[in-house]
């Protein structure tokens, strides 16, 4: 019994200190979260105005300036951006990006992927173990972004996937990333890069004029690496955000499992304890019995 009644105390302790760890991550996670929140709802409705524009005037042109970042070809090779974050104990966030992107290699490139012709470029050290272990072709080169993140970093990645586009290394590229909702709220999505989509414009509907300053082929070759860097730079922000707002939940769960078990451990410990005292006055009443008779 003595036995039973320590293993149940050291659970405790175990559990308490546990305890302790979470909540300390939920309030680091909280406050990191208040941050990268702030950041991607500043830089959302310019990024996603900018994306707009951009798939405005691409589809209002008519061929007429060579945009190479919109030409649609043949699909043969393709590079899918994942964005996974660096750290975990952050619930289901990671694996769930994961999922979306073996997914979109299923449904969406299962032609491609199947002659080996699928890269993945992953940004978040998570995704990169994960695709690394399971022998798919992915590449570190920016898994170590989150270390630093900054425009200039992101913005790295982004020119060399313009420039592999470019080049026709690849055909088609895709962004799988967690769009953030709120602290427990995450949207995964997959968000194409390029080439560049084109709005599409109903029946009857005049396409969208514009007037451009100095000169449209001038402009337009000025802002389209500018808008694209600013995209994958938006997608980075989202998924950091994503990742403290998923990791908060998640401790805040933890603890809150810790609890019920403390509360059930308590009730075992308290009857185990009763169950010695009375085993104990039993003996003792049993004893002074005797010695009377």
């Amino acid at each position: 019994m003595a036995g039973q009644l320590k293993e149940v105390r050291n659970r405790i302790t175990s559990i308490r200190n546990s305890q302790q760890i979470t909540k300390a991550m939920k309030m680091v996670s909280a406050a990191k979260l208040r941050r990268a929140q702030d950041a991607i709802i500043q830089m959302r409705p310019y990024a996603q105005k900018l994306q707009e524009l951009l798939s405005n005037i691409v589809s209002s042109s008519e061929g007429d300036l060579g945009m190479s970042l919109a030409v649609e070809r043949p699909i043969e090779k393709v590079l899918l951006i994942v964005i996974t974050s660096d750290r975990g104990l952050a619930g289901a966030y990671n694996s769930n990006i994961i999922k979306l992107a073996k997914a979109t290699m299923r449904e969406k490139y299962s032609a491609q992927a199947a002659k080996g012709n699928v890269t993945i470029w992953s940004i978040g050290k998570k995704g990169w173990e994960h695709f690394q272990k399971n022998n798919f072709k992915v590449t570190d080169t920016y898994k170590d972004i989150f270390l630093q993140l900054t425009f200039e970093h992101v913005q790295t990645a982004a020119q060399a996937a313009v420039k592999a586009f470019e080049n026709k290394e690849f055909d088609a590229v895709e962004i799988i990333y967690s769009q953030f909702r709120n602290a427990a709220t995450q949207t995964f999505t997959v968000e194409r890069f390029l080439p560049i989509p084109k709005v599409e414009t109903k029946a009857g509907t005049a396409k969208a004029d514009f007037i451009f300053e100095p000169g449209k082929e001038e402009l337009v070759a000025e802002l389209m690496p500018k808008i694209l860097n600013t995209q994958l730079f938006k997608a980075v922000l989202d998924a950091n955000a994503s990742e403290h707002g998923a990791r908060m939940t998640a401790m805040d769960k933890a603890s809150d499992n810790a609890n019920e078990l403390l509360k059930s451990l308590r009730l075992s410990y308290n009857r185990a304890r009763q169950a010695a005292i009375t085993t104990e006055l039993t003996e003792i009443v049993s004893g002074a019995a005797a010695l009377q008779g």
